[in-house]
């Protein structure tokens, strides 16, 4: 099964990633004190149940007050703290009770909010929706009871614990020669082109996934591959894992289910794409190539710079 792909939040790959994320400060988790302390002075990101954040008229983070909402350690998450010191928090966009100029789309804050910020929104989207997720235990359908600045679920009934989930979801551009392997989805915009993606399976490798779904969505058989960088996707809550790939000579590809087409680009194809975006003009080239802020982008411009040996 395919993550939906091609528009990342943030490209970790081109920087440094201590730099744009906050220290997440594990130790103060479960200090309550300290962290009502630390609320008076915090940045909050109130992100509503569609997964957007209240946003300013000039559609940067809201400035929201936390003289104007409780601190409550049941709805409060503790995200980190940044390089000043200063603690973060978000919250259900419902509990703040305040009315934004704007809200914003993670995809658009990514591409015009300064890291740190898009950092911590990605951060609080994937976190929130953890929680709308699992108001209730798995294993015996209690109530959970959070704590450790919302990091921890522990259900009344069983006592047993619950933590935030990621999943793992490889992504891949596999090169034959000169040749790029891409598939697209129905639902994408027209001429839209992407590279190959899909979700970890139990028992396997990260290499056994990558050659699964290659196979499973195009047809084509991967002989060798190796990992590259990693990118959070918190829609809602995946990583993806980012490798170049080799394809066994000859292969054709064909679409799948999943996919509404597959093929072959030319390097030729790839580098009048990637010109036409650099002027401006993106429609004027041969496709459209992933948004410039994903990871999927990345990898084809690392393909284009260097094969596997």
């Amino acid at each position: 099964m395919s993550p939906a792909r091609g528009e990342g939040p943030f490209a970790y790959v081109e920087a440094d990633p201590v730099a744009a994320a906050l220290d997440r400060a594990d130790h103060l988790r479960g200090d309550m004190r300290a962290l009502a302390d630390a609320w008076a002075g915090a940045r909050l990101i109130a992100v509503d149940a569609e997964g957007l954040a209240l946003a300013g008229a000039d559609g940067r983070l809201f400035d929201l007050d936390p003289g104007r909402v409780d601190f409550d350690p049941e709805r409060a998450l503790f995200l980190g703290l940044d390089a000043a010191g200063r603690a973060w928090f978000a919250l259900d966009a419902g509990v703040a009770d305040v009315d934004a100029p704007q809200r914003r789309d993670l995809r658009a804050a990514a591409a015009n909010w300064p890291a740190p910020e898009a950092a911590a929104f990605a951060q609080a989207r994937a976190l929130l929706h953890w929680r709308r997720r699992h108001r209730h235990c798995g294993a015996c359908g209690g109530a959970l009871a959070f704590s450790r600045g919302g990091w921890l679920g522990r259900c009344a009934a069983c006592a047993l614990d619950h933590y935030p989930r990621t999943d793992p979801a490889v992504i891949v551009a596999v090169g034959d020669g000169d040749r790029l392997l891409l598939g697209r989805q129905a639902a994408w915009p027209a001429r839209r082109w992407s590279v190959i993606a899909g979700f970890v399976e139990p028992g396997e490798s990260l290499e056994q996934t990558v050659a699964r779904e290659v196979h499973e969505e195009t047809g084509v058989r991967v002989r060798a591959c190796r990992y590259l960088a990693s990118q959070p996707w918190p829609f809602p809550s995946a990583l993806m894992l980012g490798f170049i790939a080799e394809a066994e000579p000859g292969c054709q590809a064909r679409a799948s289910d999943e996919l509404e087409d597959a093929r072959w680009f030319e390097r030729t194809e790839i580098e009048a794409a990637l010109a036409a975006e650099a002027r401006g003009t993106p429609d004027e080239g041969p496709f459209l190539l992933p948004s410039r802020i994903s990871i999927a982008h990345w990898l084809v411009r690392q393909w284009l710079a260097a094969r596997v040996d």
